[in-house]
């Protein structure tokens, strides 16, 4: 995710303002880490830096858990060589999503929380809600295009975005009470009864009409 400048930031001395941001974030992923909500002051003394200077970087908790969320720079969760069949496709890229969201769970919760208290317009901006899994699925599932019409294909990929992810991993872990390998296992056997439902001539349903 491109990180948002403050006006502060855009003056001299870049090197160190650069150094003095990574400290700050740094500290708050750790904190993140340790399952807590950090707020700017916390950041400031994790990272041994002052509390105004900390503000000049990000006015609020918010900015600073955006700046905290980890990077999500995969351009694709297939291999190099990947299988050609459908199936075999979404289970890596299934199994490879969802060792990701286990690898940065605390951080993944956190923007989870921060997402529900947020309005609309504001969601649109967080990196959960940049439809990076959507393309992942997306190209897992490219090898159907033919098979299916392009508008099932498109309401397949989010049937299944909607059984993974850290949405759905909370869920089934903290209310349904699964171990995480168990939710896991679950999430992919998901991921493939919708893929072998669409492919046996039961498509998903099309969206509404505008």
């Amino acid at each position: 995710m491109k990180s948002m400048s403050t006006p502060y930031e855009l003056g001299g001395r870049h090197a160190q303002k650069r150094r003095t941001r990574d400290a700050l974030v740094a500290a708050a992923r750790d904190l993140v880490a340790a399952g807590l909500t950090p707020t700017i002051e916390e950041a400031a003394a994790g990272a041994s830096i002052s509390r105004t200077t900390a503000y000049r970087y990000f006015p609020n908790k918010r900015a600073l858990l955006l700046a905290a969320h980890p990077e999500l720079t995969a351009r694709s969760m297939l291999p190099s060589d990947p299988p050609e069949d459908p199936a075999e496709r979404l289970d890596v890229v299934v199994r490879n999503f969802t060792a990701m969201i286990l690898d940065t769970e605390a951080q993944q919760r956190a923007m989870l929380r921060l997402s529900l208290e947020m309005d609309a317009a504001e969601r649109t901006a967080l990196p959960l809600r940049q439809g990076r899994a959507i393309d992942w699925i997306g190209e897992a599932l490219a090898v159907l295009r033919g098979q299916l019409a392009e508008e099932e294909l498109h309401q397949l990929v989010l049937a299944v975005r909607a059984t993974i992810g850290i949405e759905a991993l909370v869920w089934l872990i903290d209310i349904a009470g699964l171990a995480r390998d168990q939710a896991v296992d679950l999430m992919r056997w998901s991921a493939q009864a919708l893929l072998q439902q669409a492919l046996s001539g039961r498509p998903p349903p099309p969206p509404p009409a505008r």
